[in-house]
C-alpha cells in the first residue's frame, strides 16, 4: 500500500516504529527485522535461480526502498505483483523480459503499489491476470464510519481469473499453487512456487518491518488465522512485497505470531485496570510514541479489540470502533 493520504502515512511510520516502541509490560517477541536489500531501482536482479526481481523507485515508509515485482522461470515467465503506476518501472519490468514471453501475472492484492501496472504489463504481453479478487473491505462500514484507507485501494482492479485456495497454475517449468491470506486486505493471496519451495508473500510477511493491519480494509482475526496456515507449511524461504528474502521462513512467521499476541496481552492487561477508550489504550501500551502516531495505533489497537470482542475477551456497548469505550468480556478470565 503506498501513502497516498495522511492516514496512510501515519500507518505507515507507525508501523516502521513499532519495533522500537517501549510497551507497560515485558515483552520477549522482538523480531530479527532485515533492512539489507542491496538493490537498485528499476534493475534486475535473481536472488535464487528461477526467480528474478524489479524494484519500484517508490520508496517511503510503508514500502521501504520500493515495491518487489518478481518474474517466475525463464522464456515463458510469469509475473508477481507488476507494481504501481509508473511508467518508468512498467518500462524497467518489460526490459528484463526482452526476447521472453509473459504468459501469467499473479496479484498478491490491490494495494496501489501492486497492482496498478497490470493493464500497462497485460496490454504489452497479452497475459492473463491472476487473483482472489477485486479490492473490498474485509467487513461493511458502520454507520457514520469512514474509511481512512479508502484511497489506497485499486478499485478499477478485476483478475481475469479468480483464484480459489490451493488452486495450482502450471507454466512453462513452474508450478504456482494459490494460497489465501486474508488480514492486510480481504482479498490479499500468496504465491507458493512449487519447484523452489518458496512464497511469494506480497505484504501479509515482511522481513524489515510489520505489516499493516487496519480495519475496515483488515481484519485481525483473518491476519492471525493466515500466520497459522503459513506455519503449516513448508516454504523456507519468502519473497516479501518491499524488502529482503527472509530466510527460515516458518520461524519468522512464529516471531510475526508473539508479536500480535504480545499486543493483545498488553491491551486485556490494560483493561483489567477497568474499562477504557482507545486512546488511553494506546498511551498504556506504547510508552513514548510520537503523538502524531497515536491516531495510526489507535486503528491496530481496533484491528485487536474488534478479535478480541470476536472471542468474548472483550466487550463494548454496540459494534467495535475508533470512539468505543471498552472492558473485559465474561470469557476473559476462563
Amino acid at each position: 500500500m503506498a501513502p497516498t493520504n495522511g492516514a496512510i502515512d501515519l500507518l505507515a511510520r507507525f508501523a516502521m516504529s513499532c519495533p522500537g516502541i517501549r510497551t507497560g509490560r515485558a515483552m520477549a517477541d522482538d523480531i530479527p527485522f532485515n533492512n539489507t536489500l542491496d538493490l537498485k531501482p528499476d534493475t534486475v536482479d535473481e536472488p535464487v535461480p528461477g526467480v528474478r526481481r524489479v524494484m519500484a523507485d517508490n520508496p517511503g515508509p510503508f514500502t521501504f526502498k520500493g515495491t518487489l515485482s518478481y518474474i517466475i522461470g525463464r522464456g515463458k515467465v510469469a509475473i508477481v505483483d507488476p507494481g504501481p503506476d509508473d511508467p518508468r518501472h512498467t518500462a524497467a519490468l518489460l526490459e528484463a523480459v526482452r526476447n521472453e514471453t509473459v504468459t501469467h501475472i499473479f496479484v498478491t492484492h490491490t494495494h496501489r503499489d501492486h497492482s496498478p501496472a497490470v493493464p500497462a504489463i497485460k496490454a504489452a504481453t497479452g497475459a492473463t491476470v491472476y487473483a482472489e479478487g477485486p479490492h473490498r473491505a474485509a467487513r461493511p462500514l458502520h454507520i457514520g464510519e469512514l474509511n481512512p484507507l479508502d484511497s489506497s485501494g485499486d478499485r478499477d482492479f478485476r483478475p481475469d481469473v479468480a483464484l480459489k485456495d490451493g488452486e495450482v497454475v502450471a507454466g512453462d517449468g513452474w508450478t504456482v499453487e494459490a494460497v489465501t491470506t486474508p488480514g492486510h486486505t480481504a482479498n490479499h493471496m500468496a504465491y507458493a512456487f512449487k519447484e523452489n519451495n518458496v512464497l511469494f508473500a506480497g505484504d501479509h510477511v515482511m522481513g524489515w518491518a510489520t505489516s499493516i493491519v487496519a480495519p475496515p480494509d483488515g481484519a485481525m482475526s483473518d491476519y492471525m488465522a493466515s500466520l497459522q496456515k503459513l506455519t503449516k507449511r513448508g516454504e523456507s524461504v519468502y519473497f516479501p512485497g518491499h524488502g529482503p528474502a527472509i530466510q527460515d521462513a516458518s520461524r519468522f512467521v512464529n516471531y510475526y505470531i508473539l508479536h500480535r499476541k504480545a499486543r493483545e496481552a498488553s491491551i486485556l492487561h490494560r483493561l483489567s485496570k477497568g474499562e477504557t477508550d482507545i486512546p488511553t489504550i494506546v498511551r498504556a501500551i506504547y510508552i513514548g510514541i510520537d503523538p502524531r502516531l497515536t491516531g495510526a495505533a489507535g486503528l491496530s489497537v481496533l484491528a485487536h479489540l474488534e478479535d478480541l470482542a470476536t472471542r468474548g475477551l472483550v466487550e463494548t456497548d454496540g459494534l467495535p470502533a475508533i470512539d468505543g469505550v471498552y472492558r473485559l468480556g465474561r470469557l476473559a478470565g476462563a
